[in-house]
């Protein structure tokens, strides 16, 4: 209706960009602007979208135009330092701690400069000052969580998805093996494992899907209920297969010859069960990494407030714990179902855990998986600077570089760290 309505053409820009299209994006924000240069949504749209294309040069260049021209520059400061990683001081960072000193600075603002002046101390390997940021940017974001709400969550999930239920629905949903689903908790390696995996000729990596959490908030199947037997209850035989159906068409959109179709949603984890009813075949494949890691990973970076756990160390602890608890009862009631793809295995032989995994989705060894970098196309997560690179080992333990910093985590996780 109106093709020059520059905030349509970003919203569409940025839903391509979220959806692992952003070569999609890219000339909408190019059109956006060239009717105006100096629209902040356009330019960091853009910065974004040549990001996910692993362009990393071009989006630097838009990203220090949009800070000389004063355009949303916390955003932007935040997303330059993500471009590349930093061996010696840039000027870029006492700028950034200029800016924080800034009088009236908005939350959202603190919290994308402290990330951002981290970001950089963490790579100059100035720890102290690093983990300093990163605790003034979650006060900053002012995120709460409430751990028993989640625990109660956690134990109607284990109390309903019996092998009992299972056994009752046996021939519920559609047995497509084309379903694969990477979960685990974010920054675990499941970016890289579905990078590995949608290497091999025929896999599809369709990125993160929200589907399987909307047919899940459909039915009721939410944190905040107090019971899951009336949604349960609502999924007949009949009603798996419409499901069932309707998601395949869903993903036969992004890949119609694939043999897999790979949904990298880490907190699928939660609904491994309500997946087992429509697809009693599907591959599962549980990213795991060492606890510790795990959640300093989480907290040294920005995650909407649907990922409020990681607003401190002892409820990121505490959220750790459950999702450890919810997987060993999926490992109990599925036994052998579920690979475990463990990041220090991967990081240690590539190329033996790179092959199990293809075996596993069974399918034919091909070498193209050992170079997953090289592979064409979008990468829209935190990690996308690291899955353009080959396999590095310095994430392993990288936590001993904030040992001091992270006590409460440690106390929270309890026998889960690996101290």
């Amino acid at each position: 209706m109106q093709p020059d309505l520059i905030e349509a053409l970003c919203a569409l820009g940025r839903v391509y960009t979220q959806f692992d299209k952003p070569d999609l994006a890219l000339p909408l924000y190019e059109k956006a602007l060239k009717i105006n240069r100096d629209h902040p949504k356009a330019r960091i749209g853009i910065a974004a979208a040549l990001t996910g294309l692993g362009r990393m040069d071009e989006a630097a260049s838009y990203l220090k135009e949009a800070i000389e021209r004063g355009i949303d520059a916390a955003a932007a400061y935040y997303d330059l330092v993500q471009t590349r990683k930093f061996t010696e001081e840039p000027a870029e960072l006492q700028a950034i701690l200029r800016e924080l000193n800034s009088p009236g600075l908005k939350p959202e603002a603190r919290a994308s400069l402290n990330y951002a002046a981290g970001k950089v101390e963490n790579d100059l390997k100035r720890y102290a000052e690093a983990f300093d940021h990163f605790k003034k940017a979650k006060q900053a974001e002012g995120y709460k969580f409430d751990i028993d709400q989640y625990r109660r969550f956690i134990d109607l999930t284990i109390e309903t998805f019996t092998p009992e239920l299972f056994a009752a629905r046996s021939g519920y949903g559609n047995p497509s093996e084309a379903p694969v689903f990477v979960v685990g908790m974010p920054r675990s390696g499941t970016t890289l494992t579905e990078q590995i995996c949608a290497s091999h000729p025929e896999v599809h990596g369709a990125g993160e899907l929200s589907k399987l959490r909307r047919v899940a908030n459909a039915i009721g199947l939410q944190p905040s209920v107090s019971d899951f037997n009336k949604p349960i209850g609502t999924i007949t035989e009949g009603l798996s297969r419409t499901l069932a159906e309707e998601h395949l068409t869903y993903l036969r959109e992004r890949a119609p010859t694939a043999q897999r179709i790979v949904d990298k949603m880490p907190h699928n984890f939660e609904l491994i069960g309500l997946l087992t009813l429509l697809f009693p075949k599907a591959r599962i494949i549980h990213c795991r990494r060492d606890a510790i890691d795990n959640c300093v990973s989480c907290y040294v970076l920005p995650f909407s407030s649907a990922h409020s756990y990681n607003t401190d160390l002892q409820a990121l602890g505490l959220y750790y714990r459950e999702y450890d608890r919810l997987m060993r009862h999926w490992n109990e009631v599925f036994p052998g179902r579920i690979f475990e793809n463990r990041y220090e295995t991967l990081v240690e032989d590539q190329e033996a855990q790179s092959r199990r995994l293809i075996d596993y989705l069974g399918l034919p060894w091909d070498d193209a998986c050992l170079r997953f970098f090289d592979r064409e196309g979008a990468v829209t997560t935190p990690s996308r600077w690291q899955v353009r690179q080959p396999i590095y080992k310095s994430s392993v333990k990288r936590w001993k570089n904030f040992e001091g910093e992270i006590k409460p985590l440690i106390e929270a996780l309890g026998d889960l760290a690996d101290v």
